[in-house]
């Protein structure tokens, strides 16, 4: 990965008022991000992406989750993860979707995290210092709406044409004073029993 990475960006925001009132847990949100310059740009078309994703993927997964655990204070600290990439304007979104969405980067994520679950994501294709917003969700249950959140990355001179920014975000704890249960708690709801109250 030497000469691939121009720059690393980390993004921390911390909760710590919602609607001028105290945040029951307060919660940091953290997006790292490495700039990298797109392997497969200026070849065309590539078939087997494969090849580069080996490579690169699993140095991004380690930099960026280090970033992660260093910045919320240990992986004790991290609830909530998510992923992300930005394509710039050159390439492909499947450029991104390899360097994200195989085991070699999201493996990775999990086990240094020490997750389960599957990884949320978000990728796009945009010009340089458009923002993106990095979905998150809890690390070993998916389901448990209190962690559905986002933390948002913008940069200004990336990606560039030629470039794709690489996220990993993390968070340590729920959303701001999160208060709409969860699955364990929901009510059977069926679209018949709606129609039916509605009359």
């Amino acid at each position: 990965m030497s000469g691939l990475v121009r720059k690393v960006v980390t993004v921390v925001d911390e909760v710590l008022l919602e609607l001028g009132r105290p945040v029951a847990t307060p919660v940091r949100r953290v997006a790292a991000a490495a700039v990298i310059r797109n392997p497969w740009a200026g070849r065309g078309f590539v078939a087997d992406l494969q090849p580069a994703v080996e490579e690169v993927a699993p140095d991004l997964g380690q930099l960026l989750t280090g970033k992660l655990i260093e910045t919320l204070g240990g992986v004790d600290r991290i609830e909530a993860f998510g992923k992300a990439a930005m394509v710039g304007l050159d390439g492909e979104i499947e450029h991104g979707g390899a360097l994200i969405h195989t085991p070699y980067f999201g493996n990775v994520l999990r086990e240094l995290t020490e997750g389960t679950s599957i990884i949320v994501f978000n990728d796009d294709r945009l010009p340089a210092g458009d923002p993106l917003t990095v979905p998150l969700w809890h690390k070993t249950a998916a389901a448990t709406r209190t962690h559905y959140q986002t933390v948002q990355i913008r940069i200004p001179d990336a990606p560039r044409a030629d470039e794709i920014v690489v996220i990993a975000g993390a968070s340590s704890g729920p959303r701001p004073n999160a208060r709409i249960g969860d699955r364990r708690t929901d009510p059977v709801v069926r679209l018949a029993d709606l129609e039916n109250a509605a009359r």
